[in-house]
């Protein structure tokens, strides 16, 4: 399980074309050992992943809902 090692959380994302939840990925960011810039910038990637996962989810919902019709 991938919730807290970015490495298995990759190999998933490579094998299985699964894309970690927002949470995960916030928690792997506060356990890593960054400095103040490196943290700052990966904030930065970490808010336009989580739009675009949030995004992600509403079209598939979208999509789903509309073949259960």
């Amino acid at each position: 399980m991938y919730h807290y090692d970015p490495n298995t959380a990759l190999d998933e994302l490579n094998d299985e074309v699964f894309l970690p939840n927002p949470v995960h990925v916030r928690d792997m960011l506060l356990r890593a050992k960054l400095d103040a810039e490196d943290a700052l910038e990966m904030n930065r990637k970490f808010l336009e992943y989580q739009k675009h996962f949030g995004e992600a989810q509403r079209l598939v919902r979208e999509i789903l809902q509309a073949l259960i019709r």
